[in-house]
């Protein structure tokens, strides 16, 4: 039998450089402005307004209450931290004893009049 002969290793090309493109000049960033449907005063229902208050408040400004008493109760689950159980003025809010945190937006939705 011949002994075959060892393969020769393909050298590798060095990949052609790419010119260095030069930054375009960066233009001035106009301020951004808030979207005036967040910010615009909505009245709560009675439901939600055992958690919030009832006067008129922005849907972001729920929402931010809604987590203030979330924290403050310690009502975020212990193991998974994305779940929220209700307490007694949670439940009728939520419709049942826990609910996921994207949950929350909706639910905040479905409770606030224009």
């Amino acid at each position: 039998m011949a002994k075959s002969k060892p393969a020769k290793k393909a050298a590798k090309k060095a990949a052609p450089k790419k010119a260095a493109k030069k930054a375009a000049p960066k233009k001035a960033k106009a301020k951004r402005k808030p979207n005036a449907a967040f910010m615009a005063p909505l009245t709560p229902s009675a439901t939600l307004a055992e958690v919030v208050g009832s006067k008129p408040l922005a849907r972001t400004e729920v929402v931010k209450k809604i987590w203030d008493y979330i924290k403050k109760n310690k009502l975020q689950d212990s193991k998974n931290r994305r779940m929220i159980n209700a307490d007694a003025k949670l439940k009728p809010l939520f419709g049942k004893g826990q609910i996921s945190m994207f949950d929350l937006t909706k639910i905040v939705s479905n409770n606030l009049k224009k």
